[in-house]
């Protein structure tokens, strides 16, 4: 059987790329554009009943993502994190992000009720 048949299950290794199986990648696989547009909703699955706000859509090289994820929760007076090029942000700020993004040129829609 080939390495790509066997799916990891858990591992304390830094993942590796696919292609070329190193940690530090070069073969030059990016992370693919993001699917049509930013949006901003709210969340409560797998989180035990309290809701975060997401930001989905940003395509943005992680360094970038980071750096807008710094600005956001600065600007919102709460916590956040960076999961698989998706923002999170504790509590209900969709509005506040709406207005925040528009302002840095990103153009978004608010998802969900």
């Amino acid at each position: 059987m080939s390495r790509d048949s066997f799916k990891t299950v858990y591992s304390t290794e830094k993942p590796t790329c696919r292609k070329c199986g190193r940690v530090d990648c070069i073969c030059g696989q990016t992370r693919p554009p993001a699917r049509g547009p930013v949006r901003v909703g709210r969340e409560t699955k797998g989180r035990k009943g309290a809701g975060v706000t997401v930001v989905t859509g940003l395509a943005l090289p992680e360094t970038e993502l980071k750096a807008l994820l710094t600005d956001c929760k600065k600007r919102l007076g709460c916590g956040g994190t960076l999961r698989d090029g998706v923002l999170e942000f504790q509590g209900e700020h969709r509005d506040t992000l709406l207005t925040f993004l528009k302002d840095r040129g990103i153009t978004a829609k608010k998802s969900g009720s």
